[in-house]
């Protein structure tokens, strides 16, 4: 099943060498990380060495070899965000959801990684869940919108 989405998704790079990034967001959009015998297969399909693809799938933080949750979490560290309170945001998080930075609830419901910038650091701190940017965060705000996303 998951071979021939894989297979579709190379199709439509026509199996082109230099497309292995592309290919990647888009098996990686699809399953919501990188699989395995996914990543296997685009090795073999586009005639790369598997060590490559797995360099390519690891190298690059919006690629994940772990399922990632419905709703991804990501923190901002930068030095804005960091000196405004990131931190103490990141551990609320991971007590509000019991799990830690890098991993996913037990429920698949949640994913919760810290990144270097989101690039808006007039809105430090920043949260990022989905698509949905939060900025000016404060603790007392992360239960409601934690909220949001749970049910």
């Amino acid at each position: 099943m998951a071979t021939s989405k894989v297979s579709d998704i190379i199709s439509k790079y026509e199996g082109r060498e230099g497309d292995v990034i592309s290919v990647l967001q888009d098996v990686q959009e699809e399953f919501n990380h990188i699989p395995k015998d996914a990543l296997k297969e685009v090795s073999e399909r586009l005639q790369i060495p598997f060590s490559r693809a797995f360099a390519l799938a690891t190298f690059f933080t919006a690629f994940s070899l772990e399922p990632k949750g419905e709703h991804p979490i990501s923190v901002c560290m930068g030095t804005a965000c960091h000196v405004r309170g990131a931190p103490r945001i990141l551990e609320q998080i991971e007590r509000e959801l019991n799990v830690k930075e890098g991993h996913t609830t037990e429920d698949g419901k949640f994913s919760l990684d810290e990144v270097h910038c989101l690039g808006c650091c007039g809105l430090a701190p920043v949260i990022t869940i989905g698509d949905d940017l939060y900025g000016k965060i404060k603790i007392s705000q992360l239960k409601r919108i934690l909220k949001k996303y749970q049910e």
